[in-house]
């Protein structure tokens, strides 16, 4: 997953195997993964949070970050969620893309939420759905 996410986003500080593996060590975190690419979230009292997902990049628009996040939000219902949240990168136009289509909705700004590897600051979209 880690080598995953690098290269997924390589712009941005990667988060290492450890930091992976300390977010799965608890029983709130789950994946939804293939071999090209893996969703990572929690669940807790009724609502779930997209924490990151990633796709090669050699397999970025092929359908993969779609299958992924349906994999996700069934997976979230599955812990009785019926809500969902996610923060996107303003300049990240592919994902918002994807999670529009996909129904989530914007709902609130973070400036300065993404430090790119330059030093650039990038705001967050907040992103909300409904899950039924």
């Amino acid at each position: 997953m880690a080598r995953i996410y690098a290269a997924a986003f390589p712009d941005s500080r990667a988060w290492d195997a450890e930091e992976i593996g300390d977010l799965l060590s608890s029983n709130l975190v789950f994946a939804a993964h293939n071999s090209v690419g893996f969703a990572l979230g929690r669940a807790v009292a009724g609502e779930a949070e997209l924490l990151t997902i990633a796709v090669q990049p050699d397999q970025q628009g092929l359908g993969n970050g779609q299958k992924l996040l349906t994999a996700f939000e069934a997976e979230a219902r599955g812990r009785a969620a019926d809500c969902c949240f996610l923060e996107v990168a303003e300049d990240n136009t592919a994902a918002q893309r994807l999670y529009l289509r996909a129904g989530y909705e914007v709902c609130g700004t973070r400036p300065g939420y993404y430090t790119r590897a330059d030093g650039q600051q990038i705001a967050a979209s907040l992103m909300r759905k409904t899950l039924n």
